[in-house]
């Protein structure tokens, strides 16, 4: 097909390596936008948001009325199933790196630690965010899309 033979050579120079848990964490932690996956209505739902990291756990800014927050507030106590994604990929080359986590999300309810959560969040939307979720990360995982030779600048 004339389509295939228009294909760069540098996307085949690229590789993609596995990340350990500190570097993942480390990364997300260098970014403030991510993207939310939960449950809604047994189907998987997907939210952009902001995060800060707060004593290796992710924590997100929401309100009272998000869908988030009901899902986390009727887990209870044990924390509802989410993943967490968060990535920093170069739109032109193709390189960067993405990670996601998956753990347990409960709603922030001490109100020194949901006080503390909130001086550290910016919310990016002009909404008021007085409820804040935590994610206790169980599982990290995370690549870094590398060329595959010496870099153009060498």
């Amino acid at each position: 097909m004339a389509g295939d033979d228009d294909r760069s050579d540098t996307s085949e120079a690229r590789r993609s390596v596995e990340l350990d848990g500190v570097e993942a964490l480390r990364l997300l932690g260098s970014v403030s936008l991510g993207r939310v996956v939960f449950t809604r209505h047994a189907l998987p739902t997907v939210r952009p948001v902001n995060h800060v990291l707060v004593d290796g756990d992710i924590v997100i800014h929401t309100h009272g009325d998000a869908t988030l927050t009901r899902y986390t507030r009727q887990t209870g106590g044990e924390g509802a199933v989410v993943a967490y994604e968060a990535d920093d990929i170069d739109p032109d080359t193709h390189l960067g790196w993405s990670v996601v986590v998956t753990g347990f999300a409960r709603l922030v309810t001490d109100p020194r630690e949901l006080a503390r959560c909130q001086a550290l969040l910016r919310p990016w939307v002009s909404q008021r965010m007085d409820h804040a979720v935590r994610i206790s990360p169980d599982l990290i995982t995370g690549v870094r899309l590398t060329a595959d030779g010496p870099s153009p600048s060498a």
